[in-house]
């Protein structure tokens, strides 16, 4: 065991059933001695392998959970999404029990985990979208937002973008990008990509030095041809562009 991270928690999230990429990060978590992972969400939404997403999942049961909002989609009976009707019919019964037992947030010392935001799976917590792009939120409204919250780090994926931004009151937010899909394109509230610009595993490492965090963000090449393949073989070429070039298709 490597005693650097003995103590350390992995931060994974966006997998979005790309059971490749999972299978980079979870050799490296191995490899460097860390045994607490925490997973943020969206596990199996995407036209790659969400069964065998889950069963590497599964297959570690200390790890913890998030309910992102693709997780929630999962457990509706009908969605009007392509995505959707690749995924729901593949899933077993112990597949969907499990997804059940994903939590909406978790906490940890003075650590708090969420999908989008502590108060919302769909929401963006580090950026906002306007009709002139997307762009940082203000520390002023973050700060706002995150007045509740007594923990002093709180770690949110859902934008798939990696990124540590401390605030002048002195939160720390951490999103640990995507395991799984490093770029995307959304229509709400404005149309919007969402862009890594390569193809990597990302994920995120996190320590506690004393009172402070160490945050160290993680870029792992693995066969990402290979998914972008399944991908494009399962008609998406979408998913199989953003993975291979780590950019949306526009």
């Amino acid at each position: 065991m490597s005693m650097e991270h003995a103590s350390a928690i992995a931060v994974i999230s966006d997998i979005h059933g790309n059971k490749h990429a999972l299978e980079a990060v979870l050799r490296d978590t191995d490899a460097r001695g860390i045994h607490s992972i925490v997973n943020l969400g969206d596990a199996l939404f995407g036209p790659l392998d969400p069964v065998g997403t889950a069963r590497l999942l599964m297959a570690r049961p200390d790890m913890t959970h998030i309910m992102g909002n693709c997780d929630r989609y999962l457990l509706q009976d009908e969605m009007d999404s392509a995505t959707f009707r690749y995924v729901k019919p593949l899933l077993t019964a112990e597949i969907e029990a499990w997804l059940r037992g994903f939590v909406r947030t978790a906490a940890r010392d003075d650590a708090l985990f969420c999908h989008g935001t502590p108060f919302s799976d769909e929401a963006y917590l580090l950026e906002e979208v306007t009709a002139a792009g997307v762009r940082n939120r203000s520390y002023d409204a973050l700060m706002a937002e995150l007045a509740p919250i007594r923990q002093r780090v709180v770690f949110a994926g859902h934008t798939h973008l990696q990124k540590t931004i401390r605030l002048p009151d002195g939160k720390l937010l951490v999103n640990p990008g995507s395991v799984g899909l490093p770029a995307y394109e959304e229509a709400f509230p404005f149309p919007h990509a969402m862009e890594a610009c390569t193809p990597h595993a990302r994920y995120a490492i996190a320590s506690k030095q004393g009172e402070a965090w160490e945050i160290e963000h993680i870029a792992l090449p693995y066969a990402h041809e290979v998914a972008a393949e399944i991908a494009a073989r399962n008609g998406r070429d979408d998913y199989s562009h953003a993975i291979r070039y780590g950019r949306a298709l526009g």
